[in-house]
């Protein structure tokens, strides 16, 4: 049944990368991949391929890289390759009523989030950022909205505490790799379509790097949470002596003082005044450097109590 099924597959970085990898571990056919066209990246700032991309060609997979989908001339490839479906992960692009309606099954997407709850760019940064208890994975059937179209699997995964970005991604990439199998080896047979509930729509905005400067003026829970959404990017920054200083963990503490001051400095953290409670930081990245514990931080960028970290703008 798996090699039945023609399955054209779009997406562009490490979470759509998994998912590909799933879909032809479970034998399906691939004739196209679509990404982004590649983009600079490095510190030599070298033309890079996707990683979906990557493993495209290691199958030896045909890619096409259009800079849109607006034109038959864009679209050729794809049509050219009469998928039965195409597989959708973290694109980049939107797809025109045109694509939608190509292949004989349609178009379905991998999103990171229990759909209608953070449709958008950033479903994961704005899941932690928020507090939520648990995210997830739906399986959607495409529309011409944005993630807006019918649920065809979702399942369920708890945040943890101390989540990032980092970890909760690759969390729920796996689930995605395996959810999308699922999902295409029952589509032939008719997978049932649940509409999204008109309640509990919210929309995941993409990360804007002004973000990452910390409002001390926030309860220090909020900041904290900022923390791990923001990790591995933007990272969520302040700044002390007009030095721009990433933080990276921290813990809630009961303490107060004016916000952005320092409270207390120690090798377990510096303590800092917070809107509502304080944080005690624990590791921090100064320009130049990399990720450090407070200790050996300290030791390269000495704090002392009383210092202040600026208020952000805003």
């Amino acid at each position: 049944m798996s090699g039945q099924l023609r399955v054209a597959f779009a997406g562009t970085p490490e979470f759509a990368a998994q998912a590909l990898q799933a879909i032809l571990a479970a034998g399906f056919e691939v004739p196209l991949v679509l990404t982004q066209p590649d983009r600079p990246a490095g510190r030599g700032m070298k033309l890079t391929p996707s990683a979906v991309k990557q493993v495209a060609l290691a199958h030896g997979i045909a890619v096409d890289q259009p800079e849109r989908l607006r034109t038959p001339e864009q679209r050729a490839a794809l049509a050219a390759a009469a998928p039965d479906v195409l597989v959708v992960a973290a694109y980049g692009l939107l797809l025109p009523a045109e694509v939608l309606a190509l292949p004989r099954l349609g178009c379905i997407n991998i999103h990171a989030s229990l759909l209608p709850r953070w449709r958008g760019a950033a479903p994961i940064h704005r899941a932690i950022e928020a507090g939520d208890a648990h995210t997830g994975i739906t399986i959607m059937q495409m529309d011409e909205g944005l993630d807006t179209g019918a649920m065809l699997i979702a399942r369920s995964l708890p945040i943890h505490p101390h989540d990032t970005t980092a970890s909760l991604h690759d969390r729920l990439a796996a689930l995605g790799a395996e959810l999308v199998v699922e999902a295409l080896r029952r589509l032939p047979e008719g997978l049932p379509a649940t509409p999204q509930p008109d309640e509990g729509v919210t929309y995941a905005a993409k990360i804007a790097k002004a973000e990452a400067a910390i409002d001390w003026r926030r309860p220090a829970a909020q900041i904290e949470r900022t923390m791990r959404a923001f990790d591995p990017f933007p990272g969520a920054t302040g700044s002390l002596r007009d030095t721009a200083i990433k933080c990276w963990t921290g813990e809630v503490v009961a303490a107060a003082g004016a916000p952005g001051e320092v409270l207390a400095v120690g090798a377990d953290g510096i303590v800092v005044a917070c809107g509502a409670d304080a944080l005690r930081l624990t590791v921090l990245q100064r320009p130049g450097s990399k990720r450090l514990p407070v200790r050996e931080f300290l030791a390269g960028f000495p704090v002392s109590v009383g210092d202040c970290f600026a208020i952000a703008a805003g």
